[in-house]
């Protein structure tokens, strides 16, 4: 059974960091790239970032661009993203998601989500 755990949300204020972490198991995770999207409140799910199998290659939206890093601890079978410079806008439910195949999208399972919210 595929499963994908996240953690490491909670309260931060205006210019702090977090970092998130997804626990996978249940498939050959070094295999599939990885994704974090998040949904904040009363809005659609948006698309934060991607990282491919080995780790080497990642990618961005223009609005996490340099301020948040993903990465992937395979032998863990543990994907990351370290969020930095934090903003109210960035307050929302993060989710990681697993690709179906080779493509960074689409997905095929996702975690429970874990809650981030940037207020002072």
């Amino acid at each position: 059974e595929v499963q994908l755990v996240e953690s490491g949300g909670g309260l931060v204020q205006p210019g702090g960091s977090l970092r998130l972490s997804c626990a996978a198991s249940g498939f050959a995770f070094s295999t599939y790239p990885m994704n974090w999207v998040r949904q904040a409140p009363g809005k659609g799910l948006e698309w934060v970032s991607a990282i491919n199998p080995g780790g080497s290659s990642t990618i961005y939206s223009d609005f996490v661009k340099g301020r948040f890093t993903i990465s992937r601890d395979n032998a863990k079978n543990t994907v990351y993203l370290q969020m930095n410079s934090l903003k109210s806008e960035d307050t929302a439910v993060y989710f990681c998601t697993k690709a179906i195949g080779s493509d960074y999208d689409p997905y095929d399972y996702w975690g429970q989500g874990t809650q981030v919210t940037v207020s002072s």
